[in-house]
């Protein structure tokens, strides 16, 4: 008897891992795609420019590199923050989204001071409903850049 309770206890075990990956168009397991493109900085390092999977678009952190001239834009955190924001964007369209799908968003900084300064970019960049956000002031970033942005988009509606 102690043998039929536990192969029923592993069929419900294995009936809802099964439920758990299913994806929304049905499929068992997750699938990912990677989204690429040109008119935002290639990684530089072992990672993607982001990756869909379900019914997200995970965006990689962006700093301020300028696609076309491959140079780090560094001249004020404004500058810097709307080269961030460009580059996000361009992967979003890549994708078939933009900015207004975006769900959440972490803002990296090497000073909290450039707090307000990144608000005003923000505002200036995207529209009501804003996205989720985290910011948090860190050491260092990739290439003495200020700042650096990630990004979840919503894939699916």
């Amino acid at each position: 008897m102690k043998l039929n309770k536990s192969i029923f206890v592993l069929l419900i075990i294995v009936l809802c891992s099964l439920l758990l990956l299913r994806t929304y168009d049905g499929e068992i397991g997750m699938t990912k795609k990677i989204i690429f493109t040109e008119n935002a900085p290639k990684a530089i390092g072992p990672y993607s420019q982001a990756v869909q999977a379900g019914g997200f678009i995970y965006i990689s952190g962006q700093v301020p590199i300028n696609p076309e001239s491959g140079s780090v834009v560094n001249d004020s955190i404004e500058s810097q923050a709307h080269q961030v924001i460009n580059n996000i964007e361009s992967i979003c369209k890549e994708a078939g989204r933009s900015l207004s799908d975006i769900v959440k968003i972490t803002i990296y900084l090497t000073n909290l001071d450039y707090f307000t300064a990144v608000n005003q970019v923000m505002v200036e960049r995207f529209q009501e409903p804003y996205p989720a956000r985290a910011t948090i002031e860190i050491s260092a970033l990739p290439l003495n850049v200020d700042i650096e942005i990630d990004a979840v988009v919503l894939a699916n509606e």
